[in-house]
């Protein structure tokens, strides 16, 4: 087993801290966020599975040039964390977890050296009920906050999605007006996982 026992406590200090979320959805009746919940958490079997990326934006040319591969994904405290590597880029981690009312999404950003982006730690909570294999997500005011001091208000807009069929296929989506970005992975074919995310194992430039 890879070195991933360590990226569940080292992205939950360094990416969630003042959160307030739960480690189990407290309502109940909510059988589809219980049936979406225990469907994130399949993807934390030390596997990692290839994306393409099936939008045809032009802001997204550097992405449909690279290798896109997610995971291994790792569950903890109940946080749902999916690393992301775009080609050599290993910045990106995707963090899902339950709220009291529903989930929430987080994008946690990394420089090579380990340090935390500028653009970091930014997403919204889950709308309505959903359902047991898609969630949306629109930005919260916090992240509505964090791009306009960063000169991207046009982002302001966004929403996102996470959908995914067990063993099957794992969705991610971003929207706004004349905006979109999907990428698909294919849960049915497990490839060689990337080196661990830079939030993990930082790189340094001296040779």
């Amino acid at each position: 087993m890879r070195a991933f026992l360590a990226i569940g406590a080292a992205l939950t200090v360094s990416g969630c801290v003042g959160v307030k979320f739960v480690s189990e959805l407290p309502n109940k009746t909510a059988t589809s966020q219980y049936v979406f919940k225990s469907a994130l958490e399949t993807l934390c079997v030390d596997e990692a599975y290839e994306g393409k990326l099936i939008t045809t934006d032009a802001a997204d040319d550097g992405f449909r040039s690279q290798r896109i591969v997610m995971g291994p994904a790792v569950c903890m405290y109940g946080i749902v964390q999916i690393p992301l590597a775009v080609g050599d880029d290993r910045s990106r981690i995707w963090q899902i977890y339950p709220t009291e009312d529903g989930f929430r999404l987080k994008h946690d950003h990394s420089h090579k050296d380990g340090t935390k982006d500028a653009l970091t730690q930014y997403g919204g909570d889950s709308f309505g009920e959903g359902t047991g294999i898609r969630q949306i997500f629109p930005v919260d005011a916090e992240t509505r906050a964090l791009f306009t001091r960063e000169g991207i208000e046009v982002s302001n807009q966004n929403t996102w999605g996470i959908e995914i069929r067990p063993s099957q296929e794992f969705a991610y989506e971003m929207w706004r007006p004349e905006r979109h970005f999907k990428l698909v992975f294919d849960l049915t074919k497990p490839v060689a996982p990337p080196p661990a995310p830079w939030a993990v194992e930082p790189v340094s430039d001296e040779h």
